[in-house]
């Protein structure tokens, strides 16, 4: 283990130089030019394709693409660094610190029985440390502001809904839950029915909401799901579209009922 970390020091030392040269004068012109803002769309970009690969077990394709974020995280810490505000060393310091605070069972004395235990600790331990940042600074943010403006809305509704349950405003029963989805498709019909646009749009989102809690409750990722079921429904289409064109058709010269056919037919 110890030939490993003194090999991971050296290409790690390798790939901060490597940055180093790209931001030097006589380096690279393009990113010589970026900045924290400029990189946002990349990084995004670069979590969804480790998340693809993921999902396509591509374990080529997640080492390249976890190599790509890598590189990104040490473009961060050099654009920091070139202002003044932090280097990679005061990000490693912190990382180290925070997961040897938030693992007490591990590096400390306490014990826990599972994954859950664990998981309740690590809220806890965050919990306190939020408090003790925003003492004299904001005594009245809610438990609900430290979630990320810019995360996919589905992703979003459930971590929101994840904070407010850790306090108990929660339902007790599945039953409880799924009757608030029928209670919000009903009022989506409603909607519907008197034409009125903006509620027509509140309530569907209303809908959406409650449908994202019935995943949670279940202990299900929404934003996972619904990936899966945008691929599955694409990779049908797809097939669709081969059918068709080996039928000599074209897929817009198609009836809805001979499309619904072959795609029951694919489904089967």
């Amino acid at each position: 283990m110890k030939g490993v970390s003194v090999l991971l020091g050296s290409k790690f030392k390798d790939l901060v130089g490597i940055m180093e040269t790209l931001r030097s004068k006589d380096g690279c012109h393009w990113d010589n030019e970026q900045t924290h803002e400029s990189l946002k769309s990349c990084l995004i970009e670069e979590v969804y394709e480790i998340v693809d690969a993921v999902d396509s077990k591509d374990t080529e394709g997640l080492k390249e693409e976890l190599a790509d974020l890598f590189f990104l995280i040490i473009f961060y810490c050099k654009i920091a660094d070139d202002g003044n505000s932090f280097d990679i060393n005061n990000v490693l310091e912190a990382g180290l610190e925070k997961m040897t605070r938030r693992h007490p069972h591990v590096f400390g004395d306490k014990l826990v029985k599972d994954a859950s235990e664990a998981l309740d600790q690590w809220n806890e331990i965050k919990k306190k440390e939020k408090e003790a940042n925003k003492k004299g600074v904001n005594s009245n943010k809610s438990i609900v502001d430290n979630v990320p403006i810019h995360m996919p809305a589905l992703q979003k509704a459930q971590k929101v809904q994840e904070k407010v349950a850790r306090v108990g405003f929660d339902w007790d029963v599945i039953e409880d839950v799924i009757a608030k989805v029928h209670e919000e498709l009903e009022e989506v019909k409603e909607a519907i029915n008197n034409k009125e646009k903006e509620p027509i749009a509140e309530e569907i989102g209303d809908l959406l909401f409650a449908v994202v809690n019935l995943s949670r409750f279940l202990k299900l990722d929404t934003e996972d799901l619904l990936r899966k079921s945008i691929s599955k429904f694409t990779g049908r289409f797809k097939k669709v579209e081969m059918r068709v064109a080996a039928l000599g058709k074209k897929i817009e010269d198609c009836s809805l009922a001979e499309l619904d056919g072959i795609w029951n037919e694919i489904k089967n």
